[in-house]
């Protein structure tokens, strides 16, 4: 790619950019308002009030085990996740879009080992902050919020500014009118319904993205030039005759012996783990999640997840570079620009190759959804910093609960508006994709030890904690930029966007605190005791009056039970611990190493079953993303409806009708209550 032309060809977009509009504006304001009036109907049915905090920032604790899961695979559904796996499969091949998907699903999983960690020691906490606050103080506290506020503001700006290029690409809707508008309706939502809000607005985009999804994935053998996978196969095995890939196994694109695919693979591993461990809003929704819910699901979302990049990625990467020089291609003569393939265009061009102005059309929506739902996260993420740990500790104390809700709603325009600026500043200086793509884990990967250690192991002092974290990045900008110009001479966007500076940087940042923490540990250990993490009062009171309906009930049974149970805690930090290594090792060692080392090209047959088992997997997370939470949510459902029939028979309804629903389907419910 630092070699590649990148005149500035400009291809006519396929949609207008009234379209555009249409879908930024209008459709984004019809979300937004369709998820207000669920949140006033959840609050008159069944008692959830998000004027409440415990209610606004973590659901009541309440969140079932499907809403869970689908959250969880939302929350990693970034426009980045769909443009980017369908760039590194262009640039390197088949290998690309499954270490993307490698580079995701474990440290998914691995995260059900914290989230029920810190449902067993610290059962009251809003935000990852306020535990590294009670253990290590004001310092620490202080240093910690700066690393997450730095990951969530470049993890947002990597979303906005793909989603943007793709946007613009697809309409001539300007870049900069896309990057403003589409937090609009995120913003709008997220004031009024909070976390419960995320949820909801995560369950409903993502189905719709995975039904355009898997059918673009039947639609594709519907293509005249395509018709079948063997043929698909024979153009992509030309392609490779005709642009051998630098570092592949006799330069095939058919093969996972690829030096490309696999240090990104390494990148977008040590990344992603600190994407996700340095994400609060991941902590928000562990927190959020009842007590049974954590492990299995982000153990049954990161495995889910995992289809989504690898089938998506190999099959629109292979649909460009089989068709590329067919005159049905939108670059045809020519093969895509750098810039072009830097903005992740590759995805888009391969959704009009398909499906012509449909195809624009479906990749328009699905860009917009995904972006706007992990939006959606990180805006609730940053609202809990600035009033939980901004407000809340060091302004106002006593801070009630109406004081707390306003400065989550001064956070959620804040960020929105803050996020926008920022991203907007990153394209005039050329900025792309690619490059944040590329270098996110040198920012994000420092407290990934040190935070880890905060949870799980109670000899790390405080000064390790303070220290390491801020050595590990400095280290990983060091090596960053010092590869990028012993490598290339320069120090630029685009060597420090390049493949092997990153990789470096990253790994840096990453693993040098590890040594760092320890070390200074030695000087001084710690002997905390988790006990005390609940000397301190975090959770505002929760008012349980009688229009609260069966979830809450529910909840209450297993306040009694399984939350003070340590013994059964402890049995889902194991069962967590053991999914972790399991999926850590399938999908990092056991699946793709012995082919990366055998030098194995594809045949037929072969790549035959590996598009169709990455498609199966495909629609099977459909069905667990689109079904799953409606099963496990039937209680709550059922009671809404029947509160509402309740409500319309007595000319309007009371909130004890909802009550009354709620305790007779407890006992319905195998006798609990």
């Amino acid at each position: 790619m630092l070699v590649r032309d990148s005149t500035d060809v400009v291809v006519k977009p396929p949609l207008s950019q009234a379209v555009g509009y249409i879908v930024v504006v209008v459709i984004g304001l019809v979300i937004a308002f369709t998820m207000i009036f669920v949140t006033r109907l959840l609050k008159r049915t069944v008692g959830e009030d998000n004027e409440k905090t415990e209610m606004f920032m973590t659901a009541n604790r309440s969140v079932n085990t499907g809403l869970t899961a689908s959250a969880v695979v939302s929350s990693w559904l970034w426009s980045t996740a769909m443009l980017g796996s369908s760039l590194v499969g262009y640039v390197n091949g088949v290998s690309g879009p499954f270490w993307f998907a490698a580079g995701c699903s474990p440290m998914i999983v691995f995260f059900a080992v914290l989230g029920i960690s810190c449902k067993r020691k610290i059962p009251e906490a809003h935000t990852l902050l306020e535990i590294v606050r009670i253990r290590y103080g004001t310092t620490a506290h202080v240093v910690y919020m700066f690393l997450c506020l730095v990951n969530n503001l470049f993890a947002v700006a990597n979303m906005l500014l793909g989603a943007s290029a793709a946007i613009t690409a697809l309409t001539g809707m300007h870049i900069i009118a896309a990057t403003f508008l589409l937090p609009v309706g995120v913003a709008l939502y997220t004031f009024v319904g909070g976390i419960k809000a995320t949820f909801l607005t995560d369950y409903m985009h993502t189905f719709t993205i995975l039904i355009i999804l898997c059918y673009f994935s039947v639609k594709v053998w519907t293509l005249e030039e395509i018709g079948s996978i063997g043929h698909l196969y024979d153009l992509v095995k030309e392609a490779s005759v005709r642009h051998p890939v630098n570092g592949n196994e006799h330069g095939s694109y058919l093969t996972m012996t690829s030096k490309g695919g696999i240090l990104f693979g390494i990148l977008h591993l040590c990344a992603n783990f600190g994407l996700v461990i340095m994400d609060t809003s991941f902590f928000i929704k562990a927190f959020s999640a009842s007590p049974r819910a954590v492990v299995p699901g982000y153990v049954v979302g990161g495995i889910a997840y995992f289809a989504i990049p690898w089938c998506l990625g190999t099959l629109a990467s292979s649909v460009v570079l089989g068709l590329e020089t067919n005159p049905i291609f939108p670059t045809y003569p020519r093969r895509m620009t750098s810039t072009e393939i830097s903005n992740g265009l590759v995805l888009p061009y391969a959704a009009i190759t398909i499906a012509g102005k449909g195809g624009a059309a479906g990749i328009l929506i699905i860009t917009f959804m995904a972006v706007t739902s992990t939006l959606s996260a990180q805006v609730i993420a940053v609202s809990s910093i600035i009033s939980f740990d901004i407000y809340r500790t060091y302004i106002r104390p006593l801070a009630t609960d109406a004081d707390v809700i306003r400065w989550s709603h001064y956070g959620v325009i804040f960020f929105a508006l803050f996020a926008s600026g920022f991203s907007t500043m990153l394209h005039y200086v050329g900025v792309d994709l690619g490059w944040t793509l590329y270098m996110l884990g040198v920012l994000t990967c420092p407290g990934i030890f040190p935070t880890a250690f905060t949870i799980l192991w109670r000899r790390q002092s405080r000064i390790a904690a303070i220290v390491s974290p801020l050595l590990g990045m400095a280290t990983g900008i060091a090596v960053w930029l010092g590869s990028a110009h012993a490598l290339y001479g320069a120090i630029t966007i685009a060597t420090s966007g390049a493949v092997l500076p990153c990789v470096y940087g990253t790994v840096a940042s990453a693993l040098s605190p590890l040594p760092y923490s320890i070390i200074i540990t030695l000087f001084k250990p710690e002997n905390f005791d988790w006990a005390d993490f609940r000397n301190e009062k975090l959770a505002f009171e929760v008012e349980r009056s009688s229009s609260i309906a069966v979830v809450d009930e529910r909840l209450e049974v297993e306040l009694e039970g399984d939350v003070h149970d340590q013994k059964q805690l402890k049995r889902w930090g194991k069962i967590a611990a053991i999914w972790a290594g399991a999926t850590f090792l399938g999908h990092w060692v056991l699946w793709p190493l012995p082919m990366y080392a055998s030098k194995y090209i594809f045949s037929q047959a072969f790549y035959s079953a590996w598009l169709i088992i990455a498609i199966i997997w495909l629609w099977g997370t459909l069905f667990m993303v689109g079904f799953y939470p409606i099963i496990g949510g039937r209680v709550q459902l059922l009671a809404v409806w029947r509160a509402l029939w309740v409500g319309k028979e007595k000319g309007g309804g009371t909130p004890s009708s909802a009550s009354t629903v709620g305790r007779e389907e407890v006992h319905v419910q195998g006798g609990k209550a």
